[in-house]
């Protein structure tokens, strides 16, 4: 299977379980008024969503060379994690079944791409901009901070430092799939886990538009857990870097709301004023 055979798949997937849940979560009523309202909600939600890909953009290519400087300015913190939590991620994968494994390798790829895309989708259809604009701000910082952190820190993953006591269980399990890690990540940029401070910055505002979307929040809760657990499960990350993302996640919605506040007026002008 070729690199864009295993993307395809990946994308239709995704896109598939976005359609469901925004006709089901969503709604099409919700749906409707995004279509009639659409040149509005665009010009209000691009600074943000542009940010966010500026910045999307800046963290592949800093992937792509941050290694090389990592070894010239970085410390490598790998034994370090190593000493603090052991061999606690082989006792995870100690407790696998190919059930679990199926499972958790689906969230770990698709399921975690509807989760980080729904919510934007969601949020643009909602009568009041400001929990898109949060999100776009609290995804930029996600990255932003991912980003230096890989500058600064040296980390291999569990797999690649104690091969005999974890197993790869994607990539044993969908040898395919390596070749699109492959073009996304390096071996060594472990530290944070950004599936666990992504997916915790999803939890969160799932939890702060509960109100208005009660059925993602019960959705999007269990997923988040299921996305910071299979990195674990699937040898990629250590324990370390999952509660460092958990951190990492909850501190950039603070800084997010910290930047954009809920005001009664944003709230009564909606889509209405720019900005």
């Amino acid at each position: 299977m070729s690199l864009i055979d295993v993307v395809t798949r990946l994308l239709l997937t995704a896109a598939i379980m976005l359609v469901v849940a925004g006709w089901l979560l969503v709604g099409p009523a919700r749906l409707r008024e995004v279509r009639a309202s659409l040149p509005t909600r665009l010009r209000v939600a691009a600074p943000f969503l542009a940010t966010l890909a500026l910045v999307l953009v800046a963290e592949k290519v800093a992937r792509d060379l941050g290694p090389e400087v990592s070894w010239v300015i970085g410390v490598n913190v790998t034994g370090l994690i190593y000493r603090i939590e052991g061999d606690l991620v082989a006792y995870v994968q100690s407790l696998a079944t190919p059930e679990l494994t199926a499972y958790l390798s689906f969230v770990y790829l698709a399921g975690y791409v509807f989760l980080l895309v729904f919510p934007i989708v969601a949020y643009f259809a909602l009568a009041n901009p400001l929990p898109l604009k949060q999100t776009a701000v609290a995804y930029t910082a996600n990255y932003a901070v991912g980003l230096v952190c890989y500058v600064l820190f040296i980390a291999y993953g569990p797999r690649n430092l104690i091969p005999d006591a974890v197993d790869p269980l994607l990539y044993s399990t969908y040898p395919a799939v390596q070749l699109l890690t492959s073009e996304v990540n390096t071996n060594v940029n472990v530290f944070p886990s950004l599936h666990a401070s992504l997916s915790t910055t999803v939890a969160i505002m799932a939890y702060r538009t509960r109100d208005a979307y009660r059925g993602w929040f019960l959705l999007a809760t269990p997923l988040a857990a299921s996305v910071a657990l299979s990195t674990m499960y699937l040898g990629i990350h250590w324990a370390v870097d999952v509660v460092a993302g958990v951190l990492l996640g909850a501190i950039s919605v603070y800084l997010a709301e910290t930047a954009l506040p809920s005001t009664e007026a944003d709230e009564a002008t909606g889509w209405g004023t720019p900005g």
